[in-house]
């Protein structure tokens, strides 16, 4: 029904793993083999929190690895108004694309997840692309792109020691990739001599490979920083977790 908002919540992300025949054969691929268009909304939380291997990853790789020909909409948001606007985006189209949200569960208590009356008023839409507000955009040096939740990771750190020299921009849309949205960001910061994906993934998971290969059509080099290749998606233990958090925010600050 076309009219109608399908949504589809997971408790954990990981519990996707169950409906991966659905999404390869149906959602991801229905308009291309039988013409046959479908809304249906996957809100899927995912985020590294410290809650183990089973219940911190909703696979983000796999869901860019089935993106091609604007067959779906990728999503991983970072503000109230945002989650609101795609929702509203997706009713508002004059077609149907499955959209899948990647929803950290943390986010619904930080203290820093905010949004202001003012963002869902009108005039306001949904932001494939957030830029530094923090920063003085003529003295920065290093941009560090990212998406999700590790976003306040970076924020908290930037802002308790004051770093006005390294930006910090979200991609909020995955897929369509918003290459025109990146464009006047590489504009904004000309001076910028170094440009760096952030993630809390693995390197051989998240959207480092995806982000990597469509980021390569833009002429910049980008460099990585991530936890190391794994074959688990996160660690057990809360300690190393925490552990590792710390260091990943460190190297993306470090010169």
């Amino acid at each position: 029904e076309p009219t109608t908002l399908v949504v589809w919540e997971a408790q954990f992300g990981d519990f996707a793993n169950g409906a991966q025949i659905i999404i390869d054969q149906f959602i991801s691929s229905s308009e291309t083999k039988w013409h046959r268009m479908n809304g249906v909304v996957l809100m899927l939380p995912h985020g590294y929190e410290g809650q183990g291997p089973e219940h911190s990853s909703a696979r983000i790789e796999r869901f860019l690895t089935l993106c091609a020909g604007n067959n779906m909409q990728i999503v991983n948001c970072t503000t109230p108004a945002n989650i609101f606007h795609i929702l509203r985006r997706q009713m508002a189209l004059p077609f149907r694309k499955p959209l899948v949200i990647f929803t950290p569960k943390s986010l619904l208590r930080h203290p820093l997840c905010l949004s202001l009356l003012d963002d869902f008023l009108e005039g306001t839409h949904f932001l494939e692309v957030i830029d530094d507000d923090f920063v003085d955009a003529s003295s920065v040096r290093k941009v560090l792109f990212c998406s999700g939740k590790v976003f306040y990771d970076l924020l908290e750190c930037q802002q308790s020691s004051d770093v006005k020299d390294i930006a910090i921009v979200r991609l909020e849309q995955l897929y369509p990739f918003p290459k025109k949205q990146l464009l006047s960001i590489f504009i904004q910061y000309s001076g910028a001599k170094q440009w760096c994906w952030v993630q809390e993934e693995p390197e051989n998971m998240g959207a480092w490979s995806f982000v990597l290969r469509t980021f390569s059509e833009t002429g910049k080099v980008l460099d990585l920083v991530a936890r190391d290749a794994d074959s688990s998606p996160a660690v057990g233990i809360p300690q190393v977790h925490t552990a590792e958090q710390k260091n990943l925010v460190h190297r993306a600050f470090e010169e």
